[in-house]
């Protein structure tokens, strides 16, 4: 058109077409999660009304719930288990088509089929929404893998359920000896693939052998207050926030060897008994007491109720160790994490702050070592006292 061809601003490209879509690409993050199960289907949850077996962590739940209701003077708002039916049927979702076989009926938890990647669901267990994946619980058994480590575990007399054993592996002195413990101990010796374990362990290198350990059975923390008690030097020890269970494992050791009646750790933000654990105490988690508690701070304020002096293991702390008076009497020895030491809230709590003298310029001492250490000296003051 005439003029326009010289006027400011004029068009020089092609005009910009339709925005390419996604063409499908994100569709499935528009999908929906699934059905979200009711309160009482849901095994982990206080209100649980199902068949399956009840959770060791909801019987907790549904315990507490009683006794606060009764505490309150109101009804408990709790489920009735074994009132409502949650099972698969017997050829529900648990049986697929050309599926691998099991390498053994009697492995339970720690085989299960997969269809496209995902774990498929099993026969009488507990119903899962649809599109949800099943999160193993905490409580679920695990595998603790290496030649080294399963035999120090059996040697240790770690509380076992299976031995599993790779298809074609060499055979040397270790794995002879976890096999023929396992065998006197009654241990189920399972011979499978070595894709097998490869996935059972999620790839973790395990030299062609594991065992399996159950849940630990942690005990009730206001019953190992009423059984320390009833000691003539009550001896408790709590971990502030550990980390490393081998850290763990290594504390129980100690207060198993110098007479603690029971250890603590929080439920969150610490380790439990693991595996792991459970080799690095060489069998002595099953013999002190372990409990969970939901709230540290207000676990040390109850046992300072009932009578314990709370003494907290700190580099900057302004009572040596060597000067504690007060270990002749009942005490709960609290030691921090591995990085930061005690929690503010935890180290207010605490009625002493106890230093462990060193002659070197080493800044501290590892969490497992400096309990060990202190409560070598609580045990020589009571047996001198």
């Amino acid at each position: 058109m005439p003029g326009n061809s010289a006027r400011r601003g004029r068009r020089v490209s092609a005009k910009k077409g339709a925005t390419t879509g996604s063409g499908g690409k994100n569709r499935g993050a528009l999908k929906g999660r699934g059905k979200t199960l009711p309160a009482d289907e849901r095994p982990w949850h206080k209100g649980y009304s199902g068949t399956e077996q009840l959770p060791q962590r909801t019987a907790w739940k549904q315990a507490k719930e009683r006794r606060a209701a009764a505490e309150e003077g109101r009804a408990p708002k709790v489920g009735v288990p074994g009132s409502k039916d949650t099972t698969w049927g017997a050829g529900g979702a648990g049986t697929k088509k050309g599926g691998r076989k099991s390498v053994s009926a009697g492995r339970g938890a720690a085989t299960a089929g997969r269809t496209g990647g995902k774990p498929a669901p099993r026969p009488g267990g507990p119903r899962v929404a649809p599109g949800r994946r099943s999160a193993p619980g905490r409580e679920a058994a695990e595998l603790l893998v290496g030649r080294n480590p399963v035999v120090e575990a059996l040697r240790s007399q770690v509380p076992a359920t299976a031995l599993y054993v790779a298809q074609g592996i060499d055979i040397d002195d270790r794995v002879n000896e976890a096999v023929r413990t396992a065998a006197d101990r009654g241990i189920a010796i399972l011979e499978v693939s070595r894709a097998e374990l490869d996935r059972m362990t999620g790839g973790v290198l395990h030299q062609g052998i594991g065992v399996q350990v159950p849940p630990f059975a942690y005990q009730p923390y206001e019953d190992m207050l009423a059984v320390a008690l009833e000691q003539p030097s009550p001896l408790l020890v709590a971990l502030d926030g550990i980390t490393d269970p081998r850290n763990l494992g290594a504390v129980i050791r100690s207060a198993a060897a110098f007479g603690a009646q029971g250890v603590f750790v929080p439920e969150r933000r610490a380790a439990g008994i693991t595996a792991t654990a459970w080799r690095t105490s060489a069998g002595a988690a099953a013999r002190v007491p372990v409990s969970q508690v939901t709230n540290l701070t207000r676990a040390l304020k109850l046992a300072q109720q009932e009578g314990f002096l709370a003494v907290g293991l700190d580099a900057d702390g302004e009572t040596d160790l060597y000067d504690l008076e007060a270990a002749v009497g009942p005490l709960v020895v609290v030691v921090g994490s591995e990085g930061r030491g005690l929690s503010r809230l935890v180290g207010a709590t605490c009625d002493l702050r106890v230093s462990i003298p060193m002659v070197s310029e080493v800044e501290s001492l590892n969490a497992s070592v400096a309990a060990a250490v202190a409560l070598a000296e609580v045990s020589r003051r009571r047996l001198t006292a």
